[in-house]
């Protein structure tokens, strides 16, 4: 194995939010070791970089999807934007049907209500984890909106106008499943379009060519390295692209049973410092 790709969140980063002492372990020893390792993610750089950095690792990195890629230096080496007209409409359709959506773009992320996306986000904790404070989830709130900078506007025309924004995903979140169904639906025979999720509760939109397997794929050719020297980890909807098309993929015990039946092995979950013991026996294997 010449080449690791590791998803963050569900996958490198546990339950706080965080890379363990173990997996930045078992990175550092596959760096040793020659093996180049690459983030794929679908948050904003800017979001994505602390908590790499916290445990000393300095990694190339996919961002949204694969709409945005960086060096370990922090030099962005390719973007793919989406269509503005395109995101508009998405936009338009979010705002008919009642869904929370954010713009993620070259100079930041907008977003319409910070209320909205609070009580969303309350109400979806609140269902599966009924003991954590409201406090708590509003606190983390507050924590994810400072970090990402997120901007708030009413007036979304404005900026998808704009010739010196380019937009690169569109996030819709939900608790409504059956919304966010219909949202697919209606644009999922858009040729230039690709919908993803990272989240049951959230529908990811990018240009078609801005997915991680695109990326990873362009990645391991800049390094020389063959698709079946590469191994990719993930555990969501959003990772499936890179996990067809490395020669080893690995899903976390915590991914739906649906990427675990993409994948060649699955090893343990998150919390469970599921890289680490994937590149492990990789290393094992050397």
């Amino acid at each position: 194995m010449k080449l690791i790709a590791t998803d963050l969140d569900g996958t490198l980063l546990n339950e706080l939010g965080q890379v363990s002492p173990e997996n930045a372990a078992a990175i550092k020893q596959a760096l040793k070791a020659g093996i180049e390792v690459i983030v794929a993610t679908g948050r904003a750089y800017e979001t994505a970089v602390p908590e790499l950095e916290a445990v000393g690792l300095h990694l190339p990195m996919i961002t949204l999807n694969g709409a945005v890629v960086f060096s370990e230096n922090h030099e962005k080496i390719n973007d793919i934007p989406l269509d503005k007209e395109l995101a508009q409409q998405i936009a338009k359709s979010c705002q008919e049907n009642d869904i929370y959506f954010e713009v993620f773009s070259s100079k930041g992320v907008f977003s319409t209500s910070r209320e909205y996306f609070t009580q969303v986000v309350i109400d979806i904790v609140k269902t599966s984890n009924p003991d954590v404070s409201t406090e708590e989830i509003k606190e983390r709130i507050d924590d994810r909106f400072r970090a990402e900078n997120v901007q708030f506007t009413t007036d979304y025309e404005a900026i998808l106008k704009n010739p010196d924004i380019d937009i690169y995903k569109v996030l819709a979140f939900s608790p409504d499943e059956t919304s966010l169904a219909q949202i697919k639906a209606a644009y999922q025979h858009v040729d230039s379009l690709a919908i993803t999720a990272s989240a049951s509760v959230n529908l990811e939109f990018n240009h078609r060519d801005a997915q991680k397997g695109i990326a990873l794929k362009a990645f391991a050719e800049s390094k020389g390295i063959d698709l079946q020297d590469v191994m990719a980890i993930g555990d969501n909807y959003n990772d499936l692209s890179m996990l067809k098309i490395a020669g080893h993929s690995v899903a976390m015990e915590n991914a739906d049973d649906e990427i675990k039946a993409h994948c060649d092995t699955v090893t343990k979950r998150n919390d469970e410092n599921g890289v680490a013991h994937a590149i492990q026996k990789v290393l094992e294997k050397r």
